[in-house]
């Protein structure tokens, strides 16, 4: 089950893939809540809305979805096709990335594996939807691209162990790392933090959508694509990270808490390399989705 954030007729809402069908969720969370509960309720049109409410659960959206059919109602909110386009698929209060978490990359940026996971911090004001342009100016210097899969938290998370990390995480998407590289060797030179390479504006895509936990194969070894103009850079599988989703999560848990909503993008495999105006990116992962962003000069 993948939901995503639709801007089409009436307003941004929630959609939903079940069983091959997209259908319009906000409305009918809005249906099952006058069939079952007898109330009217204002429909959730973000998915943090629905974190906020429990609702981003594969086994209530199903149950939504099944009084619906019952009801013989299902098909009013069934869309016409499936969307060309998404939204942000969330707008999180803060993105948590990882640093050097594939033992290949580390190598091919001329650092060694680390021995616990490195994290840093991205401004949400980095953020871009699928099909949204990468701004690329001059005075970058050389930017590359950096796929990654991203977790999106469900729960409030401080000092998780390990073991309930997995059980905190609301669902998957796809992070685009874009990272200004001269100028993030320039600062770690002078020992200056990364912020600002990782930080410039449209250098953070997002999405396209976001696939619940049942979603996913367990263990959670999926591949992770990366091509530039349909030519592949980047190829692996999160079996290669050097930390695992839980680990990572308990150990940044022990010095900051993450939020419902806050998003945890968890390292990109080799093959990093530049990126220049005109060219069309696309980070995959076949169980999310393909996440697009041309690139163009600023």
């Amino acid at each position: 089950m993948r939901l995503g954030i639709t801007e089409a007729g009436s307003g941004p809402h929630i959609v939903v893939e079940h069983e091959d069908v997209w259908y319009n969720l906000s409305a009918a969370l809005q249906a099952r809540d006058v069939i079952r509960d007898g109330a009217v309720r204002e429909p959730a049109t973000t998915l943090e809305a629905l974190i906020a409410q429990d609702r981003m659960r594969t086994a209530f959206i199903a149950d939504a979805l099944d009084t619906l059919r019952r009801h013989a109602l299902l098909d009013a909110f069934a869309l016409p096709a499936a969307p060309t386009r998404f939204a942000l698929p969330v707008r999180p209060g803060k993105i948590i990335a990882l640093g050097r978490n594939y033992a290949a990359h580390a190598a091919e940026t001329g650092h060694e594996p680390p021995k616990e996971p490195v994290f840093f911090a991205k401004p949400v004001s980095a953020c871009i939807a699928d099909g949204e342009p990468i701004v690329v100016k001059p005075w970058y210097g050389q930017v590359d691209h950096e796929a990654e899969l991203a977790l999106v938290i469900g729960k409030r998370m401080k000092d998780v162990p390990v073991e309930r990390a997995l059980a905190c995480v609301a669902g998957y998407t796809l992070m685009n790392d874009v990272t200004a590289r001269d100028m993030q060797a320039i600062d770690m030179a002078a020992a200056h933090p990364w912020f600002r390479s990782k930080g410039i504006d449209t250098f953070g895509p997002l999405g396209p959508v976001v696939a619940l936990p049942e979603a996913m194969p367990e263990p959670l070894h999926v591949d992770i694509t990366l091509t530039v103009n349909g030519a592949i850079r980047q190829k692996s599988n999160t079996a290669m990270f050097l930390f695992s989703i839980a680990e990572m999560l308990a150990f940044v848990t022990r010095f900051l808490t993450l939020e419902p909503g806050d998003v945890v993008s968890t390292g990109t495999p080799e093959g990093i390399a530049p990126i220049t105006p005109g060219d069309s990116v696309e980070v995959r992962v076949p169980e999310i989705g393909v996440l697009r962003n041309p690139v163009i000069a600023g």
